[in-house]
This record gives C-alpha cells, structure tokens and sequence, in this order.
C-alpha cells in the first residue's frame, strides 16, 4: 500500500454513488457491456487493436511525453527565464518519481485520458507540504465527484477494500475535452464507438474473407433431393478441398452437382472505400489530420506543411494547455503564484519549419530588430557568441547597407 497521507476532504458531502442496479460507466466499459450498434464491445483493449486508434493515441500520448516542460520565474530584464532550482522544475522536467520519468507519466495519463476519460497521479508531499513525487492511479479506481456545498471536484480512490477521498490539490487529474462532459472529461473511445466498433467489424469481415480464400461463398445444387448424411458429407467435403489452406484445390461433385459462385455485391465492391473512410473517421474522433494516421489520400506538399501547424495549434495545444492547468493546481503554493512563478512546455521545436522557412525568418527577425545573434543560436542548439547579444540589424552597418559600393565607370568625354 502506497503511504498516502491522510485526505483533509474526508468530512465533505458528496454526492451518492450508483447503486448496482445502476452501475457506473465505467463498470460498463470495463466489461464491454455497451456493445455499439454492430454488436461489437468497444473497450479499451478492443479499441486499441484498431491500427488507426492506436497510432491517434501514441501520437498525441507521445508527442506530450516528449515536449520540454520547464518552471519560469521573472528575469531582471523584466521577461521571463527558466528556474531549474525550483523545487517544481525537477517534477514536470526530470522525474516524476524514483522510477519514473516526468515524460513517461505524461505519455501514460494522456493515455489513460484517451481511453478512460482521465488520468489520475497522487501529489504524495512532503514535511514542507510540497509535492516530492507524483504516483499514478489506476484510472478505473478513480471516481470524480462534486463537493455539494462548495462545488469543488473530490476525488474517490478505491484500494482493495478501503475507499479514500483527496481533494482536488492532492490529484493531478488529465482530461480530453473537459468542457464536453464538465470536470469528469469523456474518452474519444466512448464518444466514437459506433465509428470504432464499424472499424473492428469491416477487420473481422475481410478476416473471414481471407480465411476462405477471398472469394464469396456459393451454392451447391443436385437434380434430385438428397439425404441430410449424404449433403452434410458431400458439404465436408467440398469446403475440405476448396477452403482455409486448400483454396484453389480441385473438388470431386457427385451425385450430378454444380457449383454456382456467388458474385460480389455492390457492397463488396465499395469495401475498400468504406475502409478508408474509417480512417477519416477515427482522425475526427482524436482531432488530428489524417496525414498523420498515414492517409495520404488527399495530401500534397503545401497541405502537408499546413497539417503540421494545425497538429500543433489544434490538435497538441488543448492538451498542453490542459496538462499546464493541471501542474499549476497542484504544484505552486500561494507562494509560487505571488512571485509568479509559471510552468509552461517549450513547443518552439514543433512549430519550426524546414531548414529554408528557419533561415528566413531568423534573417527577417534580425533584420527587425527583435532578435539577438545570440537568441537566433539558440534556435538551432548552437553555442553563444561573445558579441552576440547585441541587439542590431547586422545586414547595416550605422543605418548604411552593408553591402559593397560599386564604383562609377569614368568614361572618356
């Protein structure tokens, strides 16, 4: 048992819970008891097995885990630096615990979030109350309810027998989309299920397809009526010559039978397409392009580019804001605040374009005047000059181009 300190919200009124006569979602996903209208259970596990799905969830799970996060203090220029000695820098930077990196918890609540509707870390503090280390819950443990007098998110953990209640400061609590379903959140996988469960049928359809050879199945027709023996044997053997591992043997028919091949509908035709369109689908559940689920259907150079930037402004920036919000909830004192102190990801590296977009508009904020040579080299991981904080436009030299005179031509009267 993890030595959680004991909650302060243990004496709040808090909404009941369900009954078993009315069990709560989670319960339902957990045991795939919602079954979409394909007849397929959409849970967790079973969304995951979706190539499309996956791929949604490692790339927006992946890309938080990877991105700097980094504490800010006021610098004396009157802007802002990075306080790498703040006892919070160490927790969303390096490691949230002895086991576990500040990324790789990231990764894991985004992933929680997506598939359970949130993603739960306990703020186990120390003596000082500050938090020391972040422990992460089991999602499907985790009940969130409102406090009925003050309005406040109470967090509900059940550990074996025992249930705890934490207040909101005590939980890191990650969710998609808050504002669709208020502080409890909703999974992607919940809200698409029909979209996800077609997706695992059209699979299980071309699967079954496949297993027999790719081809529809037919009719085997007599002249005369036979016995139910003799048709169950001659059935036997027809599928033993022509299906599974023997597709494309030769088949013996007696009795004076033919066999007449069923052909592919309009339906079957379309298949393809209705697999594609799928993909689309699961693009819109997760929010991101379709480019980056590996549909390039519709993609060219210049759409490539712009799909880069909506990933990043539309697709990441949610999440990052979310994930901020979090931390500063449970990791800044009043303390912190008053001396404002933030803690913000560093998402210059995804917004930076090819090696000819950098080099242009370095040259066009130095031209400006709102960057050093010293700020442009740090853009490119490269080590700082002695003269490089000047802030100068170095294509002029005192307000004249740089650039050498040409001298006049005399020319002969």
């Amino acid at each position: 048992m993890w030595p959680f300190r004991k909650t302060e919200t243990s004496a709040v009124s808090v909404s009941e819970q369900r009954s078993l006569a009315a069990p709560e979602d989670f319960l339902l996903e957990l045991f795939g008891a919602l079954p979409a209208t394909s007849g397929v259970a959409v849970t967790p596990q079973a969304a995951l097995s979706v190539p499309a799905v996956r791929t949604a969830i490692e790339l927006i799970a992946g890309v938080l885990g990877t991105l700097p996060c980094k504490a800010y203090q006021p610098a004396d220029n009157g802007g802002r630096e990075p306080a790498p000695d703040h006892p919070v820098h160490a927790l969303v930077h390096r490691d949230a615990n002895d086991w576990t990196s500040a990324g790789a918890l990231r990764s894991q609540l985004t992933i929680d979030a997506l598939l359970q509707g949130g993603g739960f870390a306990y703020a186990n503090r120390g003596t000082d109350k500050r938090v020391v280390e972040f422990i992460r819950l089991t999602p499907t443990a985790v009940t969130v309810e409102i406090d009925e007098r003050t309005g406040e998110p109470v967090y509900r953990y059940r550990e074996n027998t025992t249930e705890k209640l934490y207040s909101f400061r005590d939980i890191l609590h990650v969710r998609p989309l808050a504002s669709l379903n208020g502080i409890t959140g909703q999974a992607p996988v919940k809200t698409a299920r029909e979209a996800i469960a077609l997706c695992i049928a059209a699979e299980q359809y071309m699967a079954k397809l496949m297993a027999s050879g790719g081809r529809p199945s037919g009719i085997l027709s007599f002249p005369q009526k036979l016995g139910a023996e003799v048709a169950k044997r001659i059935k036997a053997s027809w599928q033993a010559a022509t299906s599974g591992a023997a597709s494309g043997g030769t088949a013996v028919l007696e009795e004076g039978g033919t066999f007449t091949p069923l052909a592919f509908t309009s339906v079957d035709a379309q298949f393809a397409e209705m697999r594609a369109f799928q993909i689309v689908e699961i693009a819109r559940a997760f929010n991101v392009p379709p480019t980056f689920l590996a549909d390039f259907s519709r993609a060219t150079w210049s759409n490539i580019t712009e799909a880069n930037r909506q990933l990043v402004t539309f697709s990441l920036m949610p999440w990052i804001r979310g994930w901020e919000a979090a931390y500063r909830r449970v990791l800044l004192t009043e303390e912190d605040r008053a001396a404002q102190i933030s803690i913000e990801f560093v998402v210059d590296g995804l917004l930076q374009g090819n090696a000819s977009e950098r080099a242009t508009a370095i040259s066009q904020f130095r031209s400006a005047g709102v960057m050093t040579a010293n700020e442009a080299r740090r853009l490119e991981n490269l080590p700082a000059m002695p003269d490089g904080d000047k802030l100068e436009n170095p294509f002029t030299t005192s307000g004249k181009s740089a650039s050498p005179k040409t001298e006049e031509t005399k020319t002969d009267a």
